[in-house]
């Protein structure tokens, strides 16, 4: 019977008396199934069919993964305040998990090429990790809970996504994905933060800022704008990067399409970035807009950035141009921090900070400060001095040690793109894309400074990412000339090579 069903095809298997058999069978359980579990059950069943077809379609695809990871990466945090209650920011977790596992099965029949895990950032990233992990049986801690909440954002996620991407994203296409991906978000961003300013906060919005955000979100009546991202400051920072970043990309890439979208994005997150009246993001644009312009390697782009990046800076720092306006007063109070009293607080608040780690050198414990320690040891020391910057956050959670070997690496990865970048790749194109990138990194590594964003998301898995095209610059740079030899675009999707 199975072999005269395997010889039809189309439409006459169903014909089969196997296959009705079967179709019968599974529509009186289903019914039964139904009919005691009511209806939550009947919508259970019908979700599942588009889960399964998405799970088959991730172990056919496993970039599918990546793109579902950046998507809850840039959706998740902002879900919460429709969906109360449920932790949303574990399903990153779970589509990492999801990857991996997707990877090794459409593996299964042929080896993986773990030769592309044979990187510096790999093993740099393994370090930090069990640094992370011995964190776990620091005698400070007070709450191993926290660390496991914690350590997630901080160590584990870069130790996960990096390897992933390796393994993934290894051609050119997906570089170009990777970029119109996070260029689609910025943009969606940017329109959603213009929707809260100017039509108004929606139901699930105005109850966050009511219970959550009013302290922080609302400075003289105004209301900073935060979008789908988690807060104001993580909105701001990762706009100004998105902005750095698309800018460069936009003067790069050929082709009057490419140069417009790109273009268009750019403005239009660098308005997101003011719209969030986040002052430290300024800095963003200041660091990347230099470090694109040093990489170009053009002495044209560096005459005219740095023309433009000394514009920029003299209007704020120097002028009271547009100071009726909220937005461009506030930004301007980040050239004038000593006027500022929440930045006098942020001083004293690290040297408290200075006076109780004096004598802990592993810090306080991953977990302990900020608002996880507040939701698990309210008790704590750390849980109620506010750390504002990730930097400061890292040397209270893991001391003095932590901080160093997490700036080790931070700087590391800045250098080896760098020297990859300007010694290295010698296709203009693609050396002022990855410059693009390695200046959205360096401006957020400015940003990070005076805001916890470094490893917030989506910042941070899209820095991740960015890392591993960074490493991979002589791999791309082969493939793109390649396909000069042969005739094809560097960016077709079209070629499956």
């Amino acid at each position: 019977m199975l072999e005269s069903l395997k010889d039809k095809t189309g439409a006459a298997k169903l014909q089969h008396p196997l296959v009705i058999a079967i179709i019968v069978i599974v529509t009186i359980v289903l019914g039964v199934v139904i009919g005691k579990g009511g209806m939550k059950v009947a919508i259970s069943l019908i979700l599942l069919v588009p889960l399964l077809i998405y799970l088959n379609r991730l172990f056919v695809h496993p970039i599918l993964g990546i793109y579902s990871i950046m998507f809850a990466a840039f959706t998740a945090i902002g879900l919460t305040r429709y969906i109360r209650g449920v932790p949303l920011g574990l399903s990153i977790d779970a589509l990492m998990v999801l990857t991996i596992i997707a990877v090794f099965f459409r593996n299964f029949f042929d080896k993986i090429d773990f030769s592309l895990l044979h990187r510096d950032i790999v093993y740099l990233m393994i370090i930090w990790f069990a640094y992370s992990v011995l964190e776990f049986f620091n005698p400070q801690a007070l709450s191993r809970t926290a660390w496991f909440y914690a350590m997630r954002g901080v160590s584990l996620y870069p130790l996960l996504i990096i390897p992933l991407a390796l393994l993934i994203f290894t051609r050119l296409r997906h570089l170009y994905g990777f970029l119109i991906f996070w260029a689609v978000f910025s943009l969606l961003a940017t329109l959603k933060g213009l929707q809260q300013k100017y039509i108004g906060l929606d139901y699930a919005e105005q109850y966050w800022l009511n219970t959550v955000g009013y302290i922080t979100h609302v400075i003289n009546g105004k209301l900073r704008i935060f979008s789908f991202f988690s807060d104001a400051g993580q909105f701001g920072a990762a706009q100004g990067a998105a902005g750095i970043v698309f800018a460069g990309i936009a003067a790069a890439l050929k082709g009057w399409k490419n140069k417009f979208f790109f273009w268009f994005v750019s403005i239009m997150s660098f308005w997101g970035m003011m719209l969030s009246g986040t002052r430290g993001a300024m800095i963003v644009p200041a660091l990347g807009g230099i470090t694109f312009v040093i990489l170009s390697k053009r002495t044209r782009v560096m005459i005219i950035g740095g023309f433009t990046i000394l514009l920029v800076y003299l209007f704020f720092a120097h002028t009271y141009i547009g100071n009726s306006s909220y937005t461009i007063a506030r930004m301007r109070t980040a050239f004038h921090p000593e006027k500022d009293a929440s930045y006098q607080v942020r001083l004293k608040n690290r040297q408290i900070l200075k006076t109780y780690l004096a004598n802990k050198p592993f810090g306080g414990g991953i977990g302990a400060a900020g608002n996880w320690g507040k939701r698990f040891s309210p008790q704590g020391f750390l849980a109620n001095v506010a750390t504002d910057s990730w930097y400061v956050q890292i040397w209270a959670e893991q001391g003095r040690v932590g901080l160093i070997l997490h700036l080790f690496i931070l700087m590391y990865i800045v250098f080896k793109s760098f020297y990859l970048i300007m010694a290295r790749v010698k296709v203009k194109e693609l050396s002022n894309i990855l410059g693009a990138l390695l200046g959205g990194y360096v401006g957020i590594i400015g940003a990070a400074y005076g805001n916890g964003v470094l490893g917030q998301m989506p910042t941070g898995i899209l820095l991740y990412i960015s890392w591993v095209f960074l490493f991979s610059a002589q791999q791309l740079e082969r493939e793109y000339n390649a396909r000069l030899l042969q005739g094809v675009s560097p960016w077709s999707f079209a070629v499956k090579d």
